[in-house]
């Protein structure tokens, strides 16, 4: 027997039809996909790729890593607020804290304004910047232990212990390195490739920036900056601190969750453990390259990075897109870059 069915039900059935399509399509990522395809999983670097990336920022104040490891997963953001720091060159202490904080970036990005030499080289080292963020991604476990493996390797060498600049104490096998001035924050100045006692090796393309990069296996101190213009704001040096031990940065005494839509959380299992925004996708999804002006306006560009780079947002290129050399290693530059308040003479101080 043929009955038709009532008009009601089949616009119930048609929409129900909707509904399970479009659940269907949402459960797929379509900007992680290439080419209709589902994305690979992310390359696991071995221990010691990770700690050549984490080289550069291994003998650093704990907070100081928090703040990196976390604007690491924000490279379009670095390049802006150092653009933006470049064209507001005449902006010093409060003023400076206060400018920054209006600004529409990540906590973690803020934070380092404070620190221009290290906004300087992630920027101008942003194959590595992104590589550091995409690892911190996916392997934040590995990065964190690289971390602590490179300050055991500099013990041993006799290249970190407690000075006038920074204290250094164990708890169990792990290194704490603090500011010994709680107001006042120096960052090491040294040859990443050459101051654990072992020579390493470079990571492709880096380019020495002045400040931070001192030639030789010597590690200096240039002049420190001073934290307390930037201490009352929610972003600033006291908020930041690395859980060794859960392997994870924090934030406001809680674990640091990054949003960004640049590096693409793909890690394995519970890696991760949540702290990274899955609904991330690649660069170009939702995410313009923002460069910024002398008076800070956005140009709106967007940033498309060429295929075959490895699963950092801009591994292997420079800003401009181009494949870097490895031509200017070998400077070697002291001084120090303090926005925060008057500048404390460090002297250019050898371990």
């Amino acid at each position: 027997m043929n009955k038709k069915l009532p008009k009601q039900v089949l616009i119930v059935l048609l929409c129900c039809l909707l509904v399970r399509l479009t659940t269907q399509a949402k459960s797929f990522d379509p900007a992680a996909q290439t080419n209709g395809q589902l994305p690979a999983a992310a390359v696991q670097q071995s221990p010691q790729e990770l700690q050549q990336l984490v080289a550069p920022i291994a003998l650093y104040p704990d907070a100081l890593v928090a703040q990196i490891l976390a604007a690491s997963t924000y490279p379009a953001e670095i390049v802006e607020a150092d653009r933006w720091m470049q064209g507001h060159s005449d902006l010093k202490g409060k003023k400076l804290a206060e400018e920054v904080d209006k600004q529409p970036w990540d906590p973690s990005v803020k934070a380092l304004t404070q620190f221009s030499s290290v906004l300087e080289n992630m920027d101008k080292n942003l194959s590595w910047t992104s590589s550091l963020g995409d690892a911190y991604a996916n392997q934040q476990q590995e990065v964190t232990d690289a971390v602590q493996a490179m300050r055991q390797q500099a013990r041993k060498a006799g290249q970190l212990n407690s000075n006038e600049q920074e204290k250094v104490t164990n708890q169990g096998n792990t290194i704490i390195i603090e500011p010994a001035n709680p107001d006042v924050v120096y960052v090491p100045a040294y040859d990443p490739w050459l101051a654990y006692g072992v020579p390493m090796v470079a990571y492709p393309g880096w380019v020495p920036v002045p400040r931070i990069f001192f030639a030789g296996p010597a590690i200096s101190f240039g002049s420190g900056f001073g934290i307390g213009y930037f201490g009352g704001f929610g972003w600033a040096w006291h908020h930041w601190g690395c859980d060794w031990h859960g392997h994870q940065v924090i934030y406001n005494h809680n674990t640091y969750i990054s949003h960004s839509l640049t590096i693409i959380n793909r890690g394995r299992g519970n890696q991760g453990r949540g702290n990274f925004n899955h609904s991330g996708g690649s660069f170009n999804h939702g995410n313009a390259f923002r460069g910024s002006t002398a008076g800070g306006s956005h140009s709106g560009s967007t940033f498309h990075a060429p295929p075959g780079t490895r699963s950092g947002a801009f591994s292997g290129f420079d800003h401009g897109g181009n494949v870097r050399g490895f031509s200017t290693r070998g400077r070697s530059s002291l001084g120090g870059g303090f926005h925060g308040g008057g500048s404390h003479g460090g002297g250019g101080r050898h371990r």
